[in-house]
């Protein structure tokens, strides 16, 4: 048995918004800005602010309604169906001839102006979840070698052949299953693709929630949870971040939504230093592996892959009246140059090892609502007036990811403009080859650890 190290890609799209305490409406389509680059493996969308930050929502009760609209409607983007009969639509449904086809009941639930009630919303976040037969709570490798009767063997070389591996395949796994799976991820058309949800969680006003193809389910898994609270006494959920932990295949990764503290004087920049540096420290993620030998990541900068998104609060250390200057001209690169999030990493003073894509786009914070105007720019109050900053970034930390894109949405609803990536990650998934085993692959590329040379599969490759 030969030991080699395949690397399939990934692509992996990642929003940030800071929603301003506002409550989305069910005619909100937020289909342009997620399918803006196409389809990716896996969906992270944060949110901050999706409840007003008042004392009654950061001390009283959590209320989880905004949250789970923002689910309704981050399902009907990722999953509207992107091509059906060709003659199924609102009018065709309405014919009492066709209210009964599947196509119609589709349509019609996607379409349904009570996709809001409250006991629907129930019933939806429920079951936008994947369920244990696509997500495992443990995707380590088989360890096959007690593996010794022939059929064992035999269903062994199956799942080789049909590179399934690493999936956590039981004793009584049939031929038949195992093929099924092996269908599920090659088969499936770009179009065609669905989407679950991998998990979700809610602090006050911070809200995160990660989505993936139903293809990709049955190679994710050690999905868990953790949260830290930066706010008032420094623990309340005002200010803080989630962190989500996962597997994919035999790469773990880390997903950071966060609000950082507030405020654009001199000095406040440290306050969100402190923030990064508590949640960093903070963050501890329970052990659920239930693979001996095999240890899930525990702390944030553990995982192979960390992408850190949120409103990470950091403005321009320059005046309004200079900024607002230098914007009439659409001078970015000077105002990036004083730039705190920049200057504080130049400085080595937060976010070691990350990275950030090169920003083309215009200050994302803060806007009058329905405007396209800064704050403050059409009145003579100063009350309300905001220097016009970067707050919404997003960074990533680790080897084997390329961010594709960086862009920022151009919605009206709050004062901030949504920011999203697309990243190209890479996958490693560990196996072991006997000399029986064809060269099957699908875009992998594969090490040899005697000859450490890389090559690239194609799909025929024998």
């Amino acid at each position: 048995m030969a030991s080699v190290t395949e690397i399939r890609d990934f692509r992996i799209f990642v929003a940030t918004w800071n929603v301003g305490g506002k409550i989305p409406n069910s005619d909100m389509n937020l289909e342009d800005f997620f399918l803006r680059e196409g389809s990716a493996d896996i969906y992270v969308c944060g949110f901050q602010e999706i409840v007003p930050l008042n004392a009654g929502n950061v001390i009283g009760s959590e209320d989880n309604e905004p949250a789970t609209k923002w689910l309704a409607l981050i399902n009907q983007a990722l999953n509207k169906p992107r091509h059906g009969p060709k003659h199924t639509s609102a009018d065709t449904c309405n014919d009492s001839k066709s209210t009964n086809t599947d196509a119609c009941k589709e349509l019609k639930s996607l379409t349904n102006p009570h996709i809001f009630d409250k006991q629907v919303l129930k019933i939806l976040s429920k079951n936008f979840r994947a369920g244990s037969s696509l997500l495992k709570t443990c995707n380590c490798p088989v360890d096959y070698t007690h593996w010794e009767n022939t059929r064992q063997r035999a269903v062994r070389g199956l799942a080789n052949d049909q590179d399934l591996s690493p999936l956590p395949v039981g004793y009584n796994t049939s031929i038949r299953e195992l093929v099924a799976l092996s269908e599920m991820f090659p088969l499936c058309s770009t179009e065609e693709m669905s989407y679950r949800l991998i998990t979700d969680k809610q602090m006050v006003g911070l809200f995160l929630s990660i989505w993936a193809r139903k293809e990709s389910m049955p190679y994710i898994g050690h999905v868990r949870l953790s949260s830290v609270g930066r706010g008032i006494m420094k623990r309340l959920g005002n200010k803080g971040c989630i962190a989500v932990s996962i597997s994919l295949h035999q790469t773990s990764f880390c997903f950071v939504c966060s609000h950082l503290a507030l405020g654009e004087k001199e000095g406040d920049e440290v306050k969100r230093n402190t923030d990064v540096s508590e949640i960093l420290r903070g963050i501890q993620f329970p052990i659920i592996c239930t693979t001996p030998n095999h240890r899930a990541p525990e702390k944030i900068i553990e995982h192979d892959r960390v992408i850190w998104l949120g409103d990470l609060n950091y403005r321009a250390a320059l005046s309004y009246e200079k900024t607002r200057s230098l914007l009439e001209d659409n001078n970015w690169d000077t105002i990036l140059e004083k730039d705190q999030l920049n200057m504080e990493r130049e400085a080595g003073r937060v976010f070691g090892g990350f990275k950030e894509g090169r920003i083309l786009f215009a200050p994302t914070y803060k806007y009058s609502y329905n405007s396209d105007s800064y704050a403050g720019e059409n009145g003579k109050s100063k009350k309300k007036r905001r220097t016009p900053a970067w707050c919404d970034r997003i960074l990533w930390r680790g080897s084997g990811i390329e961010q594709l894109s960086y862009f920022r949405g151009e919605s009206r609803f709050s004062d901030h403009r949504p920011v999203s990536a697309v990243f190209s990650v890479e996958v490693i998934a560990r196996r072991k080859y006997d000399k029986f085993r064809k060269g099957y692959s699908c875009g992998l590329r594969t090490f040899d650890h005697e000859k450490r040379i890389p090559r690239r599969h194609s799909f025929y490759d024998h």
